[in-house]
């Protein structure tokens, strides 16, 4: 690919990013189901990383950490390391574990909002912010109501991959 064609590849998935975002922003917070919002910027991450493989997973992760730290509130900058790490992982684990397909970004899509659910509980446990079985009840719920959405962000980003990114997929 020519640094042009890469430009507009990474464009376009910037463009796919943003109708994630604004639902993950502005229109799911406003209807929450239990009291429960989903984080759909993970599951970006995990469908790039799934789709592009561990080095664009890495670069995408990081500019959605960027994004994510930026946008909401009470960031410390950890994001942006961390959902580049979890680019790097699950592109190389669909590489090389998995297949680059929707059950492979469905896999990795749960290890990475798990893992985040993960270090929230052990972050509250540390400052005593709730206690553990007061945090499962919003961890859980959160885990499978951010899920539930992997199919069409898997949709999405494959579409934007077919289009732009690089063989099309079986």
């Amino acid at each position: 690919m020519t640094r042009r064609d890469l430009i507009h590849k990474w464009f376009i998935y910037s463009l796919g990013l943003l109708p994630v975002w604004l639902l993950d922003a502005y229109l799911l917070p406003r209807y929450p189901i239990g009291g429960i919002s989903p984080m759909l910027l993970p599951l970006a991450v995990a469908a790039v990383a799934v789709l592009e493989g561990a080095f664009a997973g890495t670069g995408f992760g990081m500019g959605v950490g960027l994004l994510w730290e930026l946008t909401y509130p009470g960031g410390f900058g950890g994001l942006v390391f961390g959902m580049a790490l979890a680019g790097m992982l699950m592109g190389a684990v669909s590489q090389y574990a998995l297949s680059q397909s929707f059950p492979g970004c469905l896999i990795c899509s749960a290890g990475v909002l798990a893992a985040l659910d993960a270090l929230r509980i052990a972050r509250g446990l540390l400052v005593h912010a709730a206690q553990l079985p007061d945090m499962l009840q919003v961890a859980v719920p959160e885990f499978f109501y951010s899920l539930v959405w992997t199919p069409l962000i898997w949709l999405l980003f494959r579409a934007i991959y077919n289009r732009v990114g690089g063989t099309k997929l079986a």
